[in-house]
């Protein structure tokens, strides 16, 4: 089994697209949204908790996939899907 581990940067909608556009791919074992540990923080405002300037959230997604070559085939379709959504994408070894 091959684990993928990404953060994407931007809507609820956005997530869920790329949520359920990864579900379609044959051989995925399980795809999981992973609570932050911390709330999204801003360093440049005092008041780090107030509401940000733009929408983008971060989600930090896992997807199980049967083979490594599987896991690189859902690299491929979780950028294509992000950049179709505007929304941008970081791969991690973990969260």
């Amino acid at each position: 089994m091959a684990m993928i581990r990404f953060r994407l940067i931007g809507s609820r909608a956005d997530a869920d697209t790329v949520i359920v556009g990864l579900h379609g791919m044959s051989g995925i074992e399980h795809i999981e949204e992973i609570d932050a540990m911390m709330p999204d923080m801003r360093d440049d405002s005092s008041s780090s908790e107030s509401v940000s300037d733009s929408e983008a959230h971060v989600y930090c997604i896992e997807v199980e996939a049967v083979s490594d070559s599987l896991a690189d085939s859902v690299r491929g379709s979780a950028e294509v899907l992000a950049h179709a959504c505007d929304a941008g994408i970081e791969f991690v070894d973990e969260f």
